[in-house]
C-alpha cells in the first residue's frame, strides 16, 4: 500500500490525494510537515532533501516533488489521464510545469498575503495572481477541462491550487471559465474528499 507523507490541508498533498481517490487506489495518508516537527528529521530527510511534503512511499520507491508523484502513480495504473501519445502528453504538462515554475510564486504570496490586513499587503500581489490567471482563464474558454474534454494529469496538479487563488480576499476579476472549471472539479467525489480539509 502507498504511503503518503504530508498534512491534509497542502495543496500540493491534495492533488495527489486527488487522484489516488480518482484511481480508487488503496493509500495511506500521515499528518507529516513543518508543524508536526517531523520533516527534518534523518529518517525524513533521508527520503526527501527538502523537508517539503508530500512524500509518497511504494515499498523501496520514495518518490517527491507533487507533479512528480502524479506521472509516477498514473504511470503506473495505465490511466487516460496521462496520455500515450507524446503530443497529447505536452499539453497537459505544460501546464503543470507552468503552475511549478509561473503560477507558484505568485500563488505563494497570495496565500502569506491572504492571512495579513489589506493595509500590510504587498501593493501588487492581487496584479501579479490576476495576471496569471487571465491566462488560465482565457485558455480554459470553451473547454470543460485543461487539455479538452479528457480529465488529465493538468487538472489534478492545478485543481487544488487554483482553487484557493481565485477564494482569496481579493480583488480579482471574475474569471467565469476558472470559477465553471473549479465547480466541475467539486462536482467530483475524489476532488471533494482532497479539499475536505481546507
Amino acid at each position: 500500500m502507498y504511503k503518503l507523507l504530508g498534512r491534509a490541508t497542502s495543496g500540493n498533498v491534495q492533488k495527489v490525494i486527488f487522484l489516488l481517490e480518482e484511481l480508487d487506489i488503496s493509500y495511506e495518508r500521515l499528518d507529516y510537515g513543518r508543524q508536526f516537527e517531523n520533516t527534518d528529521t534523518p529518517e525524513y530527510l533521508a527520503m526527501n532533501p527538502t523537508k517539503k511534503v508530500p512524500t509518497l512511499v511504494d515499498g523501496d520507491t520514495v518518490v517527491w516533488e507533487s507533479n512528480t508523484i502524479l506521472r509516477y502513480l498514473a504511470s503506473q495504473h495505465s490511466t487516460p489521464f496521462y496520455p500515450a501519445l507524446p503530443g497529447d502528453r505536452a499539453q497537459s504538462e505544460t501546464w503543470m510545469d507552468w503552475l511549478l515554475a509561473t503560477v507558484n510564486p505568485v500563488y505563494l504570496a497570495g496565500f502569506k498575503d491572504a492571512k495579513k490586513a489589506e493595509a500590510d499587503r504587498a501593493p501588487d500581489t492581487a496584479a501579479n495572481l490576476a495576471a496569471e490567471l487571465k491566462i488560465l482563464d482565457k485558455h480554459l474558454s470553451g473547454k470543460a477541462w485543461m487539455t479538452g474534454d479528457q480529465l488529465t494529469l493538468a487538472d489534478f496538479a492545478l485543481g487544488p491550487i487554483i482553487r484557493r487563488c481565485i477564494n482569496f480576499p481579493f480583488d480579482l476579476p471574475e474569471f467565469e471559465n476558472i470559477r465553471q472549471w473549479v465547480t466541475r472539479l467539486e462536482s467530483r467525489p475524489a476532488f471533494k474528499k482532497a479539499i475536505a480539509a481546507g
